[in-house]
């Protein structure tokens, strides 16, 4: 039998039919909403040196984000296959409310329990959120046209991601509360969509009861092969997540902007604001140069990709993503950082997209969505582990609060008599400044300027190094990845 002949680019877009573009644009709110609180939201949790933040510890913000991870990314692998039995319309009826409930919270709650809380509520209106959207597009494309409908899908999601930014970026510059009030307002547009959203047809058995539903779900991870595909994919996501979860804070303590600032003077006033340093472009904006990069080349990328193996795709992206990382931490100059992102995101372009193809290519019939609610359990897995790794790495060896009091009790008289005992819980008692204050405390004792204070603590502590071990997990990953690739040729329903 002769192979049917591959389609061309505009050929293939006009094989995608109406419920895969209105699974898209729904997708699409649902990203800006999302990134317009998750772009910004690590500062108003842990930034020292914001004013109207909730100053909370680092190690109090990766136990929001871990607990936020393993709820948005573990619960679509159950409520995956209950929205192939139920309906996708009415699971993601039921999420739009869910989220927009989770952003009002957010921006009401300050205390840790009430915003800790208030997250979830968000993180489980996302994860029944995903299967359902998923689930649509599996069943709008084929082994035919995937290529290029999940790098379309990719795309479409990146401008929201990208435009989220934007978003929250402005609005916290007028209050934090309006960050999370104006998500909310995004994600309800998605009850509009749902007005003439189409259902579309799982192909699962609709007499199947909830509770063998539920025990298919977890019969599926018996299998070895999937289970070796989803703790690989972790480590690459553990490592990926850090992009939004560490280097927010990051940017903000260590990432001096201002030369570029000065030499683009094109800049809107909207993405820049001052600190000690100088006029600084904001670390949304910063990190939007990978979502940017994303929305304009994933679709020729994927094009181009799309006679690869599934697996040499993600193998290949891995490897630059791993480099990546590796560099946009290792200097505190934008233009290092850029370069690191542009890596980044040519690596996350080679994999993100064929991640999700890849569940949907080995999904049985009429288990789609169950299969692409698998598809965020390394998710749940790197992210809740990167997390706390993150958390624990950076709060004692690179948040620079905490390193400007280490530098007050370790070489300097500007602390109580003795000698510090090591505790970071005594360290603020014990050089009589808090987290807030001391930077500015530092610079005054030593009479410098916010620069050279920078310097030194980066010289001395090298706050840098958190990054090695997150790129060494993505060379771990590869390395696996690498293997099962090999492997996986010899069975049919994962040669892809």
């Amino acid at each position: 039998m002769t192979a049917p002949s591959k389609l061309g680019f505009f050929e293939t877009v006009q094989t995608f039919p109406r419920s895969f573009w209105m699974g898209c644009t729904i997708e699409m709110w649902e990203r800006l909403a999302y990134y317009g609180v998750r772009s910004v939201v690590p500062l108003y949790i842990a930034q020292a040196s914001d004013p109207g933040g909730l100053h909370f510890s680092q190690a109090q913000k990766g136990s929001i984000f871990a607990a936020w991870a393993l709820v948005q990314s573990l619960v679509p692998m159950v409520s995956g296959g209950f929205a192939d039995r139920f309906g996708y319309k009415k699971t993601i009826a039921s999420s739009v409310t869910l989220a927009c409930l989770g952003y009002v919270l957010m921006g009401t709650l300050r205390s840790y329990v009430g915003f800790f809380a208030a997250c979830l509520v968000l993180a489980l209106g996302t994860a029944i959120f995903k299967p359902g959207l998923q689930g649509t597009l599996a069943q709008s494309t084929s082994k035919r046209n995937s290529s290029v409908g999940w790098g379309l899908f990719y795309w479409l999601v990146n401008i929201g991601a990208a435009m989220g930014p934007l978003l929250g970026g402005y609005s916290r510059t007028q209050s934090w509360p309006l960050v999370f009030y104006g998500s909310a307002c995004v994600m309800a547009l998605n009850y509009l969509m749902l007005f003439t959203y189409v259902e579309v047809e799982s192909g699962a058995d609709k007499k199947k009861t909830a509770r063998r539903v539920l025990v298919d779900t977890v019969r599926n991870l018996g299998d070895l092969r999937l289970l070796t595909v989803i703790l690989l994919f972790s480590g690459f996501w553990m490592m990926l997540y850090q992009l939004w979860d560490l280097m927010p804070n990051f940017y903000a303590d260590w990432v001096d902007s201002s030369p570029f600032v000065e030499s683009n003077s094109w800049l809107p006033k909207a993405w820049l604001a001052s600190d000690a340093r100088g006029v600084q472009l904001k670390q949304e904006n910063a990190i939007n140069f990978d979502s940017a990069l994303v929305v304009l080349f994933v679709i020729p990328l994927s094009f181009v990709v799309a006679r690869l193996r599934v697996m040499s795709s993600i193998t290949l992206g891995v490897l630059i993503a791993s480099f990546g990382t590796l560099v946009f931490g290792t200097s505190p100059s934008v233009y290092v950082l850029f370069l690191g992102i542009a890596l980044f995101a040519l690596g996350e372009m080679l994999t993100g997209p064929k991640k999700t193809e890849y569940f949907s290519l080995i999904a049985p019939s009429g288990k789609k969505a169950l299969y692409l609610g698998y598809v965020n359990i390394p998710v749940a897995i790197g992210q809740a582990l990167g997390a706390k790794l993150g958390a624990w790495q950076y709060g004692n060896h690179g948040e620079k609060a905490t390193l400007a009091l280490t530098y007050l009790a370790e070489k300097t008289d500007h602390h109580a008599p003795g000698v510090w005992d090591g505790d970071l819980e005594h360290l603020t008692g014990f050089v009589g400044a808090t987290r807030t204050s001391a930077f500015e405390t530092l610079q005054a004792v030593l009479g410098n300027d916010a620069h050279a204070v920078d310097h030194l603590l980066w010289v001395t502590y090298k706050p840098y190094q958190v990054w090695y071990w997150f790129s060494a997990v993505g060379f771990a990953s590869l390395a696996g990845l690498l293997i099962f690739s090999h492997v996986s040729k010899r069975w049919k329903d994962l040669d892809v």
